[in-house]
């Protein structure tokens, strides 16, 4: 179920009082109101009680969100240097370069500078005669 209005809280509240602080009863009331499936359960209605019962609200406590801690600003310019400078080198090493978690610095890679990192792989350079030579051998293998 989605989170409630603090008009539905209200509404249990009441309705709660109403049945004498029997958890059950005010679960069995809330059934016309908001139907058979989409009522708040018992350990939901336990909780709005509870909250109201220590701090009077009836609106959910707004947290802050988490400060970042390792991908700040200078983090980010630092990685953002040190790639400017050589390109080239792998993460865990620039990681043990800038003191930071090789995990920390694939998140400022990816997401504050939007690079990707990958691993150059060498092949066989193509030369003008081996698309001669490919269509030879599969005329033949025909």
């Amino acid at each position: 179920m989605n989170r409630l209005t603090p008009e539905q809280r209200l509404q249990i509240v009441q309705i709660y009082y109403e049945n004498n602080g029997s958890v059950r009863a005010t679960h069995r009331a809330l059934r016309p109101i908001f139907g058979r499936h989409n009522r708040p359960s018992e350990s939901l209605i336990r909780l709005t009680m509870d909250r109201f019962r220590t701090t009077f609200a009836l609106v959910d406590n707004t947290h802050p969100q988490r400060r970042r801690t390792v991908r700040t600003e200078d983090a980010i310019a630092a990685v953002e240097q040190s790639i400017e400078e050589d390109p080239n080198e792998s993460i865990r090493h620039r990681a043990q370069q800038l003191e930071m978690c090789p995990s920390t610095l694939w998140k400022i890679l990816r997401k504050d500078l939007g690079l990707r990192a990958y691993k150059i792989q060498l092949v066989q350079e193509l030369k003008p005669n081996d698309h001669q030579a490919r269509r030879t051998f599969g005329e033949w293998a025909q």
